[in-house]
């Protein structure tokens, strides 16, 4: 129970379930998910805290999701094993204790589309995952100090729902990335380049990205939660934003 060791069926996840329909010319299906927990939990190590979402970015043929909240880890783990091709589910250790009611009559939520956690006017901020919380704990300190973010749960990694993304920007046109991924070739390295490639026009500011640091994960406490983001950065970000201009 635990992504880190998905590395050990790489070949089968890259060279087989993603490929597989397309080489075999559509004959075959592969109606397949793979879960389990990832991220950074408390004192796991570096082999037990990998984030590796982004190992599989590259892949044709996956899609990746990640869930955030007992509701959509639900509606989107049914979605997902109806669909005829391989998903990769991702979990946070640390989000398993999150309790939530959820609604007694069966749902599903898309794989393919991300969530408009909160609307606001000034900067867009993307996350997923864990940092969907540590952004939105941040949000509630910076609507004191008069500013108002947007905050967009990518929840499907491949593919980006770009129509949520791109009118979010052509709402604030400015941008943060918040992940936990590796800001060397990240979640947040490829979203930047695609709103770079796409709505470079509508941008005000530089796009900022607030990733974990490209370390192993420490196994001390103290060490362990300067690798990654916390709320106070995420604070400092959209406070540095909004003085930046292209």
């Amino acid at each position: 129970m635990n992504m880190g060791f998905l590395l050990l069926a790489f070949n089968q996840i890259a060279n087989n379930a993603g490929m597989l329909r397309y080489t075999s010319g559509g004959n075959f299906k592969i109606p397949m998910v793979i879960r389990g927990p990832g991220g950074v939990g408390r004192q796991l190590g570096a082999e037990h805290s990998q984030r590796l979402e982004a190992y599989f970015q590259a892949v044709p043929g996956l899609k990746i999701v990640a869930c955030s909240t007992p509701y959509n880890a639900k509606g989107l783990l049914k979605s997902a094993i109806r669909d005829d091709n391989p998903v990769l589910f991702f979990e946070h250790v640390l989000l398993y204790n999150l309790k939530e009611n959820l609604p007694e009559t069966e749902y599903l939520l898309p794989l393919d589309k991300a969530e408009v956690v909160r609307k606001g006017k000034d900067v867009t901020i993307l996350t997923y995952s864990r940092m969907r919380h540590h952004v939105l704990q941040a949000a509630k300190q910076l609507e004191k100090e008069g500013f108002d973010p947007e905050v967009i749960d990518l929840i499907s990694l491949k593919p980006l729902d770009f129509e949520t993304i791109g009118a979010s920007i052509r709402k604030t046109h400015r941008v943060i990335v918040v992940e936990e991924c590796m800001k060397t070739a990240g979640i947040a390295a490829e979203v930047t380049a695609s709103i770079n490639d796409r709505l470079f026009d509508e941008l005000d500011a530089p796009v900022l990205r607030l990733s974990s640091q490209d370390i192993p994960t420490p196994y001390n406490g103290t060490l362990e939660s300067l690798t990654i983001v916390q709320p106070h950065q995420i604070v400092e970000a959209v406070q540095k934003m909004m003085t930046l201009r292209v």
